[in-house]
């Protein structure tokens, strides 16, 4: 049979890092985490480019990335910034390039930025007169360097950097080049605030960007035209801030462990109660509804969020980067729906009194489960399976034995956590093929599994040392790291195509879900025990109910 929920979705991060046992398990199931090493990222990281079936064989993100994928020079700077500022050159092109030597150079490798100081790695981010940096680079460096140095602490260094070269080029009284200097800072400014506007939550960041936006707007008094790029970036800023944090006191308000969306039932429910089949019939209809919850949950993580993965559990750099938990909210929020979902896939069998009508129940998950892979949506599928492999439910033999299985072993083939789960990874980058030649809107839906996503990037950074031995960062580590963020990112934000239907989505997100041991005392109550392990669990439940009576 096929791993339990707890097994394969250990959840959120303060359960994925147990240093004991290996990452999220105790016992068996810690074997299983230990071997789902993103092998293909680890090789390329080593020994450069090698193809793989177990992630995707694109070495690097920059090669993958086009105008449409990144941060655009907005229309207002296209012709201040020049030709030189496309931005799409290699990184490291232009006046910042950095040699072989020193501890304050950056070191490329075949025209790739592989590693460097702290120092020169921001001196890297910040433009000048004859350079901006590339996109690419722009994101890779903020999400990682918040695992080196706080947010507003690398801003306030951005801010001293464009200090220095503002007061080298009053020196020469170069009115033009100032003000091309001054037009790139604020683009610089734009794709971090629209990037990673939490950064701006901290009150130091606020103050630091006013700082610096101040002195970039001395030098415009003629037209304007920078004055109002800033005023443009701050009031998107603040309108960015006031949704987010709306929207995590709405989460806050509404916050409840997983287990507690329904009273514990000591016994089976009356016949006439309504299940999942009495609201939808359809596997497609709620697949697709299923779709709609998992994109509005998922939407709701973002590229600083994931990168808690990595601040969260290094050792080295743990005095400099203070990983805000609460910024995890979204990812426990999402770790937990996998888990309701599981529940309440479980639930809406055990509950059933006939065994006709729970062969039904299992039938209809198992084409639910088939038309989200259909769909692209892994991390639903994933869901069902486990929920349909929950001790509780896997020991119904009677009714498993009337059950048409060959689709349901299909399925269970797509998530054979062997090798890596090497076929759910092949079938992970045909959905990403799909998307990316998409001509509709539901050719694009690609949900991960997010427990597996979440593995990768732990051990992909648990794996590689922040630091090499020269004390440079390893950036080619970062690049990859990021390369894989930015990719999840691009389906989040993917707007779902299907009509959404308040009353299958107010079940799916209410009904009622039984406890564990709720869900084994209907399971007895079913099929009755059949070893001597399962009636001493039996006679140990009943006790508890009797003691409780």
């Amino acid at each position: 049979m096929f791993l339990e929920p707890q097994e394969l979705h250990p959840g959120f991060i303060g359960r994925l890092m147990c240093e004991q046992c290996g990452p999220g398990l105790c016992g068996e199931g810690a074997e299983v985490l230990r071997g789902s090493v993103p092998m293909a990222a680890t090789s390329w990281l080593e020994s450069g480019p090698q193809p793989s079936t177990s992630l995707r064989d694109c070495p690097g993100w920059p090669r993958g990335c086009t105008e449409e994928t990144m941060p655009q020079t907005s229309v207002v700077f296209s012709s201040i910034l020049g030709p030189s500022c496309s931005g799409q050159g290699q990184p490291g092109m232009g006046e910042r390039g950095g040699g072989a030597g020193g501890s304050g150079d950056l070191i490329f490798q075949d025209g790739r930025l592989i590693s460097g100081s702290l120092e020169a790695l921001m001196e890297h981010l910040v433009p000048t007169v004859d350079y901006y940096p590339d996109r690419t680079y722009i994101f890779t460096f903020l999400l990682s360097s918040r695992v080196f140095i706080p947010p507003h602490d690398l801003l306030a260094r951005v801010g001293q950097l464009c200090v220095e070269q503002r007061q080298q080029l009053e020196a020469g009284s170069e009115k033009a080049k100032l003000k091309s200097f001054s037009a790139k800072i604020v683009q610089l400014l734009k794709e971090w605030t629209e990037a990673f506007p939490f950064d701006f939550q901290d009150e130091k960041a606020m103050a630091e960007l006013k700082a610096i936006t101040h002195r970039v707007t001395q030098c415009d008094e003629e037209n304007g035209t920078v004055k109002k790029a800033i005023s443009q970036m701050t009031q998107s800023l603040l309108l960015s801030l006031a949704a987010r944090s709306q929207l995590q006191e709405l989460r806050e308000k509404l916050r409840s462990p997983a287990m507690d969306k329904g009273p514990v039932l000591k016994a089976k429910p009356p016949t006439a109660q309504k299940d999942i089949l009495g609201v939808c019939c359809d596997p497609l209809v709620l697949a697709q509804q299923l779709t709609h919850i998992e994109l509005e949950r998922v939407g709701s993580i973002h590229p600083e969020d994931l990168m808690q993965i990595v601040s969260h559990t290094d050792s080295r750099d743990k005095h400099r980067c203070r990983g805000d938990m609460t910024k995890t909210y979204s990812l426990e929020a999402y770790d937990n729906w996998f888990n309701c979902l599981s529940m309440l896939v479980a639930t809406e069998v055990c509950r059933v009194v006939k065994k006709k009508h729970r062969t039904r129940m299992l039938e209809f998950f198992i084409d639910v489960a088939r038309e989200c892979f259909n769909i692209g949506n892994f991390n639903s599928m994933m869901a069902i399976i486990s929920g349909m492999n929950l001790s509780p439910v896997a020991r119904l033999k009677k009714t498993w034995s009337k059950v048409k299985t060959a689709k349901f072993d299909v399925l269970e083939h797509h998530m054979d956590p062997s090798s890596n789960f090497c076929n759910y990874r092949t079938a992970l980058q045909g959905a990403t093929q799909r998307s990316q030649t998409a001509n509709s809107s539901r050719e694009k839906i690609v949900i991960p599994v997010f427990n597996l996503f979440v593995k990768d990037i732990y051990f992909l950074h648990k794996i590689h040392t922040n630091h090499l031995p020269n004390g440079h960062i390893n950036f080619k580590k970062f690049w990859e790291i990021s390369r894989q963020i930015h990719e999840f990112m691009t389906w989040t934000q993917v707007e779902c195509p299907f009509e959404k239907d308040k009353k299958i989505q107010s079940y799916l997100l209410t009904a009622p879900i039984y406890s564990e041991e709720a869900l084994f005392i209907a399971s007895f109550e079913s099929e009755g025990p059949e070893n001597h392990m399962e009636k001493d669990s039996w006679k140990t439940l009943r006790t508890t109910l009797l003691n409780r009576a």
